[in-house]
C-alpha cells in the first residue's frame, strides 16, 4: 500500500538515472510490451547512460511495439548483448529522427547486432555493398538511413572519434553518389553510352569530413566517348547529373538524403552544370577568383569515370598551389580574412557554431589560407581534411605545435557539438539550441553528466575563446619563431617561408618586416617577452590596413622610443583597446604616426577611457594660457602652445581613423557627417586656442599684460566656419581699437608688431607642425593694410566693399583677443552679409560671374574637374557658394541662416522651404564626401591635397578610411563621381538658375 504524497521507489530510481519526466517513464515501463523487462536494472542503467533517457525509452517502446513478436527477440537480445544495448539505446537517446526510422523499419535494429573488427571501421566498399540492393530513390533512402544508423551508433558509443565519424559520413556519401549515378544511368542507358561523366566532391565531402546533415558539394566533368558529338554528349551528361541530383535531393515518403549542390562550379549557378575538362581549365586559368582555388583544395573524384576524375584533379592541382602568386591574392585574402558574420541575424550570432566568432569557419579558413601560402613549396600540406592539414602545418613548423594542439582540441569539440545537434532531428543547422531540455541532452551527449547545461556552455565558450585567440596568432606567431632562438629540435619557419607568408598577407617588404620582428622580439628580457605576446595580434591588425609595412615600422620606432618606460608595454598588454588603436593609427597613413613620433608619450591617449574624445576650446585655452604665463619668454611659451596643438592634432586624427576603421569591439561610425563635424570643430578649437596663446605671448614679451590697443582676431573661411581640415591654414582678419589716450599711430604700430610676432612664433622651425595664418581675405586683399581699426573697417565697407568681401564675411567669427571688440566687428558685418533687402539681380549676377570665372581660372592645370574636391564639379566650392547665396538673399528674414557653418545653414534653408529635402540631402552628401576625401588624403600622405592620390597603396588607404574594403578603389572613385554629379545638377538649378 503506497502512502499518499510519497514517491514510488521506481520514480526515485528514474530520477536518479537522469529521467526528466519520471511519471511518464513509469507509465511507459508499465506498458505490456515492456512487462518482461521493466524491473531489470540493466535496462535502467543503460537508459540512464544515454544522452536523453526519456527519448530513448519512448523510442524503445515504439520499436518494440512495431515488432512482429511483441518485441521478445529485440528485448531478449538487448538485455543479453551489451554492445547492442549500448549502441541501440545510445542512438535512441541521441536521435529522435533515427528512432522514427526504426519505428518505420522495425527490423533495421538488427544492423547494430554485429560487432566485429571489420564492422568497426567500414569504408566506401562496405557502404556500396550495403546500398547495392536499392532499386529506386525510396529504397536508396531506407538503405542510406540504415547505414547512418550504424555510423551514429559507433559515434555515440565512442567507438569512433569525431574525425573518424566525419570520414565515415563522407564515405557513405561517396557510395550514395555512386549508387545514384548508377540508377540514373540505368534509367537512361542511351545517355550513359554517349558520355563519360565524373563527379568531383567538394567542400566537406571532398575533404572527408562531412556532417550528419549537410549539402554535398560537387562539380561535374563530362567528356564524349570516342566518336560521339561533344555537344550531344554534354547534353546527355547534364541529364544524368540532373537526375543524380534529384535522386538524392527530392522529397519522398522516406524524406530526402541531402541536397546535392553544384554551385561551386565555374560561374556558379549561372554556368553550365557539366563542362569538359578543357572548359574547366580555361575558366580557372582566366577568370577564377581566389576563393575558387581555396574551394578546390578539397576537390576529390568520388563517382563516375575514374580516369576523367583523376585527370581533373591532376589538372587543377597546380593551379591551386599557384594561387598565392596571383596578382589579387593579397587583396582577396584581406577580404576573406574578415569573419563572415554580416549575414548572420543578430539574434543568432552568439549561437552560431560555424560562422560566428571563434567558430568552425575560423579554424577552416585559417588552415586553408596557410595551405595556399605554403603548399606551393611543400607537398605535405596538400590535404583536403582540416585536421590532417593542421597536423601537417604543425609538423612543418608553419604553425606552433602548442597552438595546433589547442586548435585541434577546440575544432574536435565544436564539430562534435555540431554533429550531436544535427543528429537529433537530422536537420541541417549550425545553431546551438536555446531550450533547456535540448541543451541538457546536448551536454550529456558530450559526456558532461554533472550539470550538463552549465558544463556545456562553459566548455563551448572556452573552446570558442581559444579559436578566437589563436585565429590571428596562427598566422603570425611562427613569424616570431622564425627570428627567435628556439629550443633544439623545434621546427621553425624558414626565412623563405616567413617571407612568403608576410608577402601573402600584404607586406611589400618581407625582409624588412622580418628585421623589425627580430629587433622587437629577440632576447630574453621582459620587454621582448611582452613583445612576443603582442606582436602576433598587432601583425594581424597591420595586415588589415592598406600599408602593413608602415604600421610595423611605426610600431618599431614607437617601441624604440618608449620601450624603456615602465608603462608603455604594460599599457598595450593590459588596456584592451590601446594595442588595436595603436595598430590602426600607425598603419592608416603618415600624418598620425608623424605626430606621434614627435612625442611618442602621446600613445597614452589611445588607452585612456576618454582619450579619443576631442578636448574643446574651453579646456584647451586655459591650459595654453597657463603654460604661456609660466614660460620665460615668448618663444618658449609658443613652443609649449604648439606642443599642445600637436598633441591635440594627434588625438583628433587618431579618433578620426579609429572611428572610420572601427575596431573589434566597436563598429565604424555609421554617419560620415558626424566624423567630419568632429574633425572640423576639434581642429578649429585647437587652432583658436593656439592663436590665443601666441597672442598672449607676443603681448607679454613687449608690453606686459596690456597692449596699447584693443585687439581681436576674427576667424574667416573654414576657420570661422568651424570646418578646418588637418592641413588647413587659419584664415583671419585682424582688428584693433586704440585705448583711451593712446595715439592712433602708436596703436597701429603696436597692432602690426603683435601680428608680425604672432606669425613668426607660430612658424618657427620646431618639431611641431607650424600654424600658418592667412589674412588675404582682408579689405583690398594683399594690397591692403594687415591690421585696421574698427572705424577703418566700417569706412571701407561703407564706401568700397565688393560683393565677394560681403560674401567672405558670412564666415566671420571672433576667435581670439578682446571679446567686446570682436562682438562689435560682427555687429558691423551683419548688415553686409545679411542685407535687409537681400541681393538684387545685379549682385546675384556678379556672384555667379565670379564663381564661373573661378571654375575656369583657378582649377589646376591637368586636374580632373570631376575629381577635384574643392573646385571640381559638385565639390566644396559648388556647395558652399550655393548655400552662401541663399544666406545673403534670405539671411535677414530667416534667423537659422545666420551661421558661419555650411551644414547648419543648409539645414536651415531646407527647413525654411528654400530648398527641397532631396536637394539638401544631395548637397550635404557631396560636401561631406569631398571633405572626408581631403581629410583622408592628408591623413594618408601627410600633406594636403584636393584630389585622390595617384599611388596604388595611398589610394587604397584613402579607400579604407572612407569605408571601402580591399579591391574596391574603383567603386570608391565611381561613388564620388556619382555623388558630385548629382550635386552639380542641384547647383546648376539653384545657383546658376537652371
Amino acid at each position: 500500500m503506497s502512502v499518499p504524497g510519497r514517491r514510488s521507489s521506481t520514480f526515485t530510481r528514474l530520477l536518479r538515472h537522469g529521467f526528466t519526466d519520471p511519471s511518464a517513464a513509469e507509465r511507459l515501463l508499465d506498458l505490456p510490451v515492456l512487462s518482461g523487462v521493466r524491473g531489470d536494472p540493466v535496462l535502467l542503467d543503460a537508459l540512464g547512460a544515454t544522452a536523453d533517457p526519456d527519448t530513448a525509452l519512448r523510442g524503445l517502446v515504439r520499436l518494440a511495439e512495431a515488432q512482429d513478436d511483441d518485441g521478445r527477440q529485440l528485448l531478449g537480445t538487448l538485455l543479453s548483448a551489451k554492445p547492442l544495448r549500448d549502441r541501440l539505446l545510445g542512438v535512441l537517446g541521441a536521435s529522435e529522427a533515427l528512432g522514427d526510422h526504426l519505428a518505420r523499419h522495425p527490423r533495421d535494429w538488427e544492423a547494430l547486432v554485429t560487432y566485429e573488427s571489420a564492422d568497426l571501421h567500414p569504408g566506401v566498399a562496405d557502404f556500396e555493398r550495403d546500398l547495392a540492393g536499392a532499386t529506386d530513390p525510396v529504397s536508396l533512402r531506407v538503405a542510406y538511413r540504415r547505414c547512418l544508423l550504424a555510423i551514429a551508433a559507433r559515434d555515440v558509443c565512442g567507438t569512433t572519434d569525431v574525425a573518424e565519424t566525419a570520414a565515415e559520413l563522407a564515405d557513405l556519401a561517396t557510395a550514395t553518389l555512386r549508387k545514384a549515378l548508377a540508377l540514373a544511368s540505368e534509367a537512361a542507358p542511351e545517355d550513359a553510352a554517349l558520355c563519360r561523366l565524373a563527379v568531383i566532391a567538394m567542400g566537406k565531402c571532398g575533404g572527408n569530413e562531412l556532417n550528419y546533415v549537410s549539402d554535398v558539394d560537387v562539380i561535374f566533368v563530362g567528356e564524349p566517348v570516342d566518336g560521339a558529338d561533344e555537344g550531344k554528349a554534354l547534353q546527355a551528361a547534364t541529364r544524368l547529373a540532373s537526375h543524380l541530383m534529384r535522386i538524392c535531393s527530392e522529397p519522398t515518403v522516406e524524406g530526402t538524403i541531402w541536397p546535392v549542390d553544384a554551385n561551386l562550379r565555374p560561374e556558379g549557378r549561372n554556368g553550365p552544370l557539366v563542362r569538359t575538362l578543357s572548359s574547366h581549365l580555361a575558366y580557372y586559368q582566366r577568370w577564377a577568383k581566389t576563393w575558387e582555388f581555396q574551394a578546390l583544395l578539397k576537390a576529390r573524384p568520388v563517382a563516375g569515370d575514374e580516369r576523367l576524375g583523376a585527370a581533373y584533379v591532376e589538372a587543377v592541382s597546380p593551379l591551386v598551389w599557384q594561387a598565392a602568386e596571383r596578382e589579387n591574392f593579397v587583396a582577396d585574402v584581406q577580404k576573406m580574412r574578415r569573419r563572415v558574420v554580416d549575414n548572420i541575424p543578430v539574434a543568432h550570432v552568439d549561437r552560431e557554431l560555424k560562422l560566428g566568432p571563434g567558430g568552425l569557419r575560423d579554424v577552416e579558413f585559417a588552415v586553408q589560407l596557410l595551405q595556399l601560402v605554403h603548399g606551393r613549396s611543400d607537398a605535405t600540406l596538400h590535404s583536403g581534411t582540416t585536421l590532417d592539414a593542421l597536423g601537417a602545418l604543425a609538423a612543418g613548423g608553419y604553425v606552433g605545435r602548442a597552438d595546433a594542439a589547442q586548435l585541434d582540441e577546440a575544432y574536435r569539440f565544436l564539430r562534435a557539438m555540431e554533429h550531436r545537434i544535427q543528429l537529433f532531428r537530422l536537420r541541417r543547422t549550425h545553431l546551438v539550441p536555446e531550450a533547456e531540455e535540448d541543451l541538457r541532452r546536448l551536454g550529456r551527449s558530450m559526456g558532461l553528466r554533472t550539470d550538463p547545461v552549465a558544463g556545456l556552455n562553459r566548455e563551448w565558450r572556452r573552446h570558442a575563446a581559444v579559436v578566437r585567440r589563436l585565429h590571428e596568432k596562427l598566422f603570425y606567431r611562427p613569424l616570431l619563431d622564425a627570428v627567435a632562438q628556439l629550443t633544439p629540435g623545434e621546427t621553425r619557419l624558414s626565412a623563405k617561408a616567413a617571407g612568403q607568408r608576410l608577402e601573402a598577407l600584404g607586406y611589400a617588404d618581407p625582409a624588412a618586416a622580418l628585421r623589425h620582428l627580430e629587433a622587437l622580439s629577440s632576447g630574453v628580457t621582459r620587454k621582448a617577452a611582452i613583445q612576443r605576446t603582442l606582436l602576433p595580434v598587432l601583425l594581424g591588425w597591420f595586415a588589415d590596413s592598406a600599408d602593413p609595412d608602415a604600421g610595423l615600422l611605426g610600431f618599431r620606432k614607437v617601441s624604440d622610443a618608449l620601450g624603456k618606460t615602465p608603462w608603455y608595454l604594460r599599457l598595450l598588454r593590459d588596456e584592451g583597446a590601446a594595442a588595436e588603436n595603436l595598430a590602426r593609427v600607425l598603419s592608416a597613413g603618415r600624418l598620425a604616426p608623424d605626430l606621434l613620433l614627435r612625442a611618442p608619450e602621446a600613445v597614452a591617449i589611445l588607452g585612456a577611457p576618454e582619450g579619443l574624445r576631442p578636448r574643446g576650446r574651453d579646456h584647451l585655452e586655459p591650459e595654453i594660457l597657463a603654460a604661456v604665463g609660466r614660460a620665460d619668454d615668448a618663444e618658449l611659451a609658443v613652443a609649449v602652445a604648439r606642443g599642445v596643438r600637436r598633441r591635440e592634432l594627434f588625438r583628433t586624427a587618431a579618433a578620426d581613423i579609429i572611428g572610420s576603421y572601427g575596431t573589434e569591439d566597436s563598429p565604424a561610425e555609421a554617419d560620415p557627417g558626424a566624423l567630419v563635424d568632429r574633425v572640423g570643430q576639434a581642429v578649429t578649437d585647437l587652432n583658436a586656442a593656439t592663436i590665443a596663446g601666441a597672442l598672449r605671448a607676443a603681448v607679454r614679451e613687449r608690453w606686459g599684460d596690456t597692449l596699447p590697443t584693443r585687439f581681436a582676431v576674427i576667424g574667416m573661411g573654414r576657420f570661422g566656419g568651424h570646418e578646418l581640415g588637418y592641413g588647413s591654414d587659419a584664415d583671419v582678419l585682424f582688428v584693433h581699437e586704440p585705448r583711451e589716450g593712446v595715439d592712433e599711430q602708436e596703436a597701429a604700430q603696436a597692432a602690426n608688431a603683435v601680428v608680425a610676432e604672432m606669425r613668426r612664433l607660430l612658424q618657427l622651425p620646431t618639431a611641431d607642425p607650424p600654424l600658418l595664418i592667412d589674412a588675404d581675405l582682408r579689405p583690398e586683399g594683399k594690397s591692403g593694410p594687415l591690421v585696421r581699426t574698427l572705424k577703418s573697417y566700417a569706412a571701407y565697407y561703407r564706401r568700397w566693399s565688393l560683393g565677394w568681401e560681403s560674401q567672405a564675411l558670412l564666415r566671420a567669427e571672433p576667435m581670439a583677443g578682446d571679446p567686446d571688440l570682436g562682438r562689435r566687428f560682427i555687429e558691423l558685418a551683419d548688415p553686409l552679409r545679411y542685407p535687409e533687402q537681400g541681393l538684387d539681380e545685379a549682385a546675384v549676377r556678379e556672384i555667379r560671374r565670379l564663381k564661373a570665372r573661378m571654375e575656369t581660372e583657378r582649377l589646376p592645370r591637368g586636374a580632373d574637374p570631376a575629381l577635384h574636391t574643392k573646385l571640381g564639379r559638385g565639390g566644396l566650392s559648388d556647395v558652399e557658394w550655393t548655400v552662401q547665396l541663399l544666406q545673403m538673399c534670405h539671411g535677414h528674414e530667416v534667423p537659422g541662416l545666420r551661421t558661419t557653418r555650411t551644414r547648419p545653414a543648409l539645414t536651415a534653408a531646407r527647413d525654411a522651404g528654400l530648398i527641397t529635402e532631396q536637394d539638401a540631402r544631395t548637397l550635404d552628401e557631396a560636401w561631406v564626401l569631398a571633405t572626408r576625401v581631403r581629410n583622408g588624403v592628408m591623413l594618408v600622405r601627410g600633406r594636403a591635397g584636393d584630389t585622390f592620390p595617384s599611388g596604388t597603396r595611398e589610394l587604397a588607404a584613402v579607400g579604407r578610411y572612407l569605408g571601402y574594403g580591399p579591391g574596391h578603389v574603383g567603386e570608391m572613385v565611381e561613388d564620388y563621381r556619382r555623388t558630385t554629379r548629382r550635386a552639380r545638377a542641384v547647383v546648376e538649378e539653384l545657383f546658376y538658375g537652371g
